[in-house]
């Protein structure tokens, strides 16, 4: 018997429930039926943020940014890119931190870009400053 995960739609939010050997077969939303992945980072906002981190049995790396941060707009291919490189195994998100002060205010974060791991809605590593799609992918993998 396959395991199965509970994977958050990026477009409806709607938590779907997939067997495993369907992460790589373009699996569809069971509500909104839109792909499940997309390969391209999700927009995190206040009303998406905590569901997506522990809702998701998949893990999530969040990039914590601004529009005025030069670094974090270097980064922001490299980091779409690397969802790209790393969907379905960890979904990616992007979480302005302009915007959703508070969310950005509960980690304690402090310099920008800064990517935060989590899995199983905790947080497994974090790494400030911007890098590149191959060094994003293999810091990920790495602390997984």
């Amino acid at each position: 018997m396959s395991e199965t995960l509970h994977i958050v739609c990026p477009h409806c939010s709607a938590t779907n429930r997939l067997p495993t050997e369907r992460l790589r077969q373009n699996p569809k939303c069971g509500l909104c039926h839109q792909t499940i992945f997309d390969a391209q980072p999700l927009s995190l906002t206040s009303q998406n943020f905590d569901k997506n981190l522990t809702r998701n049995d998949i893990p999530l790396l969040v990039d914590f940014w601004a529009d005025w941060c030069g670094p974090c707009k270097m980064m922001a291919p490299a980091f779409a890119q690397a969802a790209q490189m790393l969907e379905p195994d960890i979904r990616l998100g992007k979480l302005n931190t302009e915007t959703e002060a508070a969310i950005s205010a509960r980690y304690n974060i402090r310099s920008i870009p800064t990517l935060i791991l989590f899995k199983g809605g905790r947080e497994r590593a974090r790494q400030a400053g911007a890098m590149s799609a191959q060094d994003i992918a293999r810091w990920a993998t790495s602390h997984l």
